[in-house]
């Protein structure tokens, strides 16, 4: 017992009454930014052929109050044949989460893997209704690895952290 002695187990209330227990909370969700171009309707609509679709990906995270942060996912999408351009999309899709005793160490992990995770099924489905809306087949984007492509820029991060420093010495 004595090892224990100034260890807060998870879960534990202090003696000022302060809960310990780590807590994630998914406060709102929204669209922040949403553009559909069509820019050649009606033509697109004649040409033959699948459209070459280029995804592109961002996260943005940023704290907005002392347990309020907002992480933004923006999804920005090109559809192009032969004849030029058949739609681009572009959404920037947001969620507020209130988060608590959280380690940080394990902030930056949560709010650039595990809550665009969370906001990812919600954008999709906004993105493929406005491509829907525009008369195209819906695009239904394929699930996406937040936390192997976080953890696979920490290792490039570190990567190239090392190699400054060992080009230093």
């Amino acid at each position: 017992m004595a090892e224990n002695e100034g260890f807060v187990n998870a879960g534990e209330t202090l003696a000022n009454g302060e809960d310990t227990m780590p807590q994630v909370g998914l406060i709102a969700q929204y669209v922040k930014d949403l553009s559909f171009e069509n820019p050649n309707a009606p033509a697109v609509y004649q040409w033959q052929g699948q459209p070459q679709i280029d995804v592109q990906f961002n996260i943005r995270a940023d704290t907005l109050g002392e347990d309020v942060h907002e992480v933004a996912l923006k999804i920005e999408v090109t559809a192009t044949a032969e004849q030029g351009v058949a739609f681009k999309a572009e959404l920037l899709y947001a969620g507020l989460f209130g988060l608590r005793n959280i380690p940080q160490d394990q902030m930056q992990a949560f709010l650039l893997a595990e809550a665009p995770r969370l906001l990812f099924p919600f954008a999709r489905r906004v993105l493929a209704d406005a491509v829907r809306d525009g008369n195209f087949p819906p695009l239904l984007l394929e699930p996406i690895d937040f936390g192997g492509l976080y953890m696979q820029q920490q290792a490039q991060a570190q990567a190239l952290q090392s190699g400054e420093t060992a080009g230093e010495a």
